[in-house]
C-alpha cells in the first residue's frame, strides 16, 4: 500500500513527533505532509522519509512565526494532492486532519486534540493579557470560520484515535463522533533514575500560553524553592522577565540532557491541562514524581497520592485549582510524602512504545477487517 501521513509541522521534537515515529515505525513505506518543516528540527527517523511541505514553508519568516499564518492553514492542508494513496493517516492537533483524501481511500485520524486555540484553550491564547489588542479584536469572526472548517472537515476522517479518554470526549463534543483510545508511545527505556536525587523542580515544556507557565513561576516566586525550566518559546522572553533568581531557564536541550534533568530532579510540575502528557510519564519512568493540575490528561497518567487505594502505588500529586497557591501547597505537601521509584517505573511503562504499537496495529487491522 502507498502510504501518505499528514502531520501538522515539523519544527522540533514534542509528543506529536513522538506519536508520528511510531506511525513511520508502523508504516515503513510512508510519506508525509505537513505544513512546514525546518530540517534538521527532529529525528533521523522522520527526516529519513520522503516530507512533502505546502505553501506555508515558503512564506516569510515561518520557520519561527509559522503560528502567525493560522488563518491560512487550513487552506494549506487541504491543497495536497494525494491521488494514488490507498491509506491516508494523520496526526492531528491542529489542521492535518482536514487534508483530503481520494474518493474511497479510508483515513484514519490520529488526534492529539480538536484544534486547541478555537476550542477550550482559546482563552490560554487570545484572552486578556495573552495576545496583542489587534490580535484579539480579529479573533472572534476568524475563530468561528475556524471552529466551523474544523467540524465541517471532520467528515473526511474515516475513524479517529484519541490519544486518551480526555480528547476521545473532547472529539464528541467538537466533532459529535465516536473514537478509539490509543495512548501516546514513550520511550521508557531512555530513562532511569540517577543514584541520587537533588533539591530542585523541574518543568519540560514548550513555552507556550495553555501550558500555564506562568502558575509556576508565580507558585516558585513564592515559596523559593529551585525551579528548572527546559524548553523555549513564544512565551519565554514574558516568563523569564516575571522570573526570581531561584527559577533557572535552559532553553531547548537535547533528548540526552532532557533525561539527565528528569533523572536527578525531585520532582516533576505540569501545570497544563494536558491533552495526554507524554513528559508526565517520561518523567516516572526516571524515578520522578509529578505533580499535576488535576484536569486533562493527567487524571489517567498520575497515580493521585491522595486517592491511590495503596499508598506505594502513587506517582504523584494532583492540585486544583490552577492557582500559585493551590501549587504551592502542593509542593509543600509532597515534601512530607515519600515515593516508591519502582511504582514509578511500573507505571510508566504501561505506556510505552510497545502498548502504543499494539493499540495501533489492532486499529489497522480493525479497518482491514472491515474493509474500510
Amino acid at each position: 500500500m502507498r502510504v501518505a501521513i499528514a502531520h501538522d509541522w515539523l519544527t522540533g521534537m514534542r509528543g506529536g513527533e513522538r506519536v508520528l515515529e511510531g506511525l513511520l515505525d508502523l508504516l515503513p513505506q510512508a510519506e508525509i505532509f505537513t505544513l512546514l518543516h525546518v530540517p534538521g528540527s527532529v529525528s533521523a527517523r522522520i527526516e529519513s522519509r520522503p516530507i512533502h511541505t505546502s505553501f506555508i514553508d515558503r512564506l516569510p519568516l515561518a520557520a519561527r512565526h509559522y503560528r502567525s499564518y493560522l488563518p491560512l492553514f487550513p487552506a494549506a492542508i487541504e491543497r495536497f494532492d494525494l491521488r494514488g494513496y490507498d491509506l491516508v493517516v494523520s496526526s492531528s492537533h491542529c489542521v492535518a486532519k482536514g487534508v483530503r483524501p481520494p474518493p474511497g481511500v479510508p483515513h484514519l485520524c490520529y488526534c492529539h486534540t480538536p484544534m486547541r486555540y478555537v476550542w477550550d484553550l482559546y482563552d490560554d491564547y487570545f484572552g486578556p493579557g495573552r495576545a496583542a489588542p489587534w490580535v484579539r479584536a480579529m479573533m472572534p469572526p476568524l475563530a468561528r470560520r475556524l471552529r466551523q472548517w474544523d467540524v465541517d472537515s471532520a467528515d473526511r476522517v474515516t475513524r479517529f484515535i484519541a490519544n486518551s479518554r480526555h480528547i476521545r470526549d473532547r472529539i464528541r463534543r467538537c466533532y459529535g463522533r465516536d473514537a478509539g483510545v490509543v495512548h501516546p508511545p514513550v520511550d521508557v527505556e531512555r530513562f532511569r533514575p540517577a543514584a541520587t536525587r537533588e533539591d530542585f523542580y523541574l518543568i519540560v515544556s514548550a513555552l507556550v500560553p495553555y501550558k500555564r507557565i506562568d502558575v509556576a513561576i508565580e507558585a516558585f516566586n513564592r515559596i523559593g524553592r529551585r525551579l528548572v525550566i527546559v524548553g523555549d518559546g513564544p512565551e519565554r522572553g514574558r516568563l523569564r522577565r516575571s522570573a526570581r533568581s531561584n527559577i533557572t531557564f535552559t532553553g531547548r536541550v537535547d533528548d540526552a540532557e532532557v533525561a539527565d534533568w528528569m533523572g536527578r530532579c525531585r520532582a516533576f510540575i505540569s501545570t497544563a491541562e494536558e491533552d495526554f502528557g507524554i513528559t508526565a510519564i517520561e518523567a516516572q519512568a526516571a524515578g520522578a514524581p509529578v505533580i499535576a493540575y488535576g484536569a486533562g490528561g493527567a487524571m489517567e497518567t498520575v497515580v493521585d497520592a491522595a486517592a491511590a487505594d495503596d499508598a506505594c502505588a502513587a506517582t504523584g500529586l494532583l492540585f486544583t485549582p490552577r492557582t500559585p497557591d493551590a501549587l504551592a501547597a502542593a509542593v509543600r505537601r509532597f515534601e512530607s510524602l515519600s515515593f516508591d521509584p519502582a511504582a514509578l517505573r511500573a507505571h510508566a511503562q504501561r505506556f510505552d512504545a510497545q502498548a502504543f504499537a499494539r493499540g495501533m496495529r489492532d486499529e489497522l487491522e480493525r479497518w482491514g477487517r472491515s474493509g474500510g
